[in-house]
C-alpha cells in the first residue's frame, strides 16, 4: 500500500470494498502513516563518596530523557550491569560495592528488563524525563577507590 497525496491509505480496488464494509462495521483500524522517531539521552547517576561508617544508605538520582517527534508510547528497560537485578555491583578491579536502581523515590521497585523481579518503565509523550533513583546500602566496607558500573538503557517504541 502506498500513501496517496492526501495522506490517506490507498487500497487495491478489491480491498477497497472490503475496507468500506469493515469501516462501516467499525472494524477497520488504519495505522498512522508516520511512524515515530524517538531518541534517548541519559544523565548519569553519580553517588559521590561512600562513608562506610554511616548508617544511612547513599542515594542519588539520574535521568533518562526520551524525545519523540510525535507523541508515542514507549518502554525503557535497564540492564543488570555487573551483578543481577537483585543486587547490582560497581567494580574497582576485583573489589565490589553493591547498589541498585529504582523506578520510584521510595526505592522499592527495581528498574530492569522485567525479569528477576524487576520492572520496565512505560510512558508516552513527546519529551519525557524519567528519574532513575539509586541507592548504595549502608554497612558495606569497600576497598578505597573509584567504583563504577555500565548500564545499558533500551528504548522500545
Amino acid at each position: 500500500m502506498n500513501p496517496s497525496p492526501c495522506g490517506q491509505v490507498a487500497f487495491h480496488p478489491a480491498r477497497r470494498r472490503l475496507a468500506r464494509l469493515l469501516g462501516a462495521m467499525g472494524l477497520l483500524a488504519i495505522a498512522p502513516l508516520h511512524a515515530a522517531t524517538c531518541s534517548l539521552s541519559v544523565q548519569p547517576l553519580a553517588f559521590g563518596n561512600y562513608d562506610f561508617q554511616s548508617s544511612q544508605d547513599l542515594e542519588s538520582v539520574g535521568h533518562v530523557i526520551v524525545t519523540c517527534d510525535v507523541s508515542s508510547s514507549f518502554t525503557i528497560a535497564l540492564s543488570p550491569g555487573n551483578g543481577s537485578f537483585a543486587v547490582r555491583s560497581m567494580q574497582n578491579g576485583a573489589h565490589q560495592l553493591f547498589y541498585n536502581l529504582y523506578t520510584d523515590p521510595t526505592r522499592t521497585m527495581v528498574w530492569g528488563d522485567g525479569s528477576g523481579g524487576s520492572t520496565v518503565v512505560g510512558d508516552s509523550g513527546i519529551e519525557v524525563d524519567r528519574a532513575v533513583y539509586g541507592s548504595v546500602p549502608a554497612g558495606q566496607n569497600p576497598y578505597i577507590g573509584v567504583y563504577n558500573d555500565a548500564i545499558t538503557v533500551t528504548l522500545s517504541f
